[in-house]
């Protein structure tokens, strides 16, 4: 008797999904679902924009389950890299449709609650460093590194869409970074 299916690897449920078995398919989905939308949310800022990005995410997964490599990325991870770029990908093709990138800056440093417990775990490893590192930048500059990195507008976009001049904007994003920088080295300096 083998395992039960909530209990296989995750290699076994993408490779079953790929090849179109339906309960595979159910538990594959099941296991990702809270990851791959939380992800798609935090880019794209928009819950109905999240939902199709998620879609999205589980199809090119079925369509090239067969060329995943354990060796290169976990199943979670591959997972999380191709929601990524089709959530930039969304994010970019309408940056000024929906945008509200102080919303998007409150859920980082104080998103909502989850209502999936397992969601929330991942949720809070994955980003609560970050959003301590957050918070201790002045307001102006973390928009600005949240616009840049997790939204992907250029220093122009930002520049335009908060009403500064390019080189303002690039001085905040570039000292964001260099900030964020040091306030994760000394995190991680006081978790050793």
């Amino acid at each position: 008797m083998g395992l039960p299916i909530q209990d296989l690897p995750d290699e076994v449920l993408l490779a079953g999904y790929g090849q179109g078995d339906p309960e595979l398919a159910v538990a594959f989905v099941r296991r990702f679902q809270a990851r791959v939308f939380g992800v798609a949310l935090a880019i794209a800022g928009n819950p109905s924009v999240a939902e199709d990005v998620a879609q999205q995410a589980f199809v090119r997964a079925w369509r090239h389950a067969g060329a995943y490599d354990p060796r290169r990325a976990s199943v979670g991870g591959w997972l999380g890299v191709i929601t990524r770029n089709l959530a930039l990908d969304a994010a970019r093709v309408r940056p000024a449709a929906g945008l509200d990138p102080s919303g998007l800056l409150e859920r980082l440093v104080d998103p909502a609650p989850a209502a999936d417990p397992e969601g929330l775990l991942v949720a809070a490893e994955a980003a609560g460093t970050l959003r301590e590192a957050l918070r201790s930048l002045p307001r102006e500059q973390a928009t600005a590194v949240v616009l840049a990195g997790m939204v992907g507008l250029s220093a122009s976009q930002i520049a335009e869409r908060e009403g500064i001049p390019l080189g303002t904007a690039k001085t905040r994003v570039r000292t964001a970074l260099r900030r964020l920088r040091a306030e994760l080295e000394v995190q991680r300096a006081h978790r050793a």
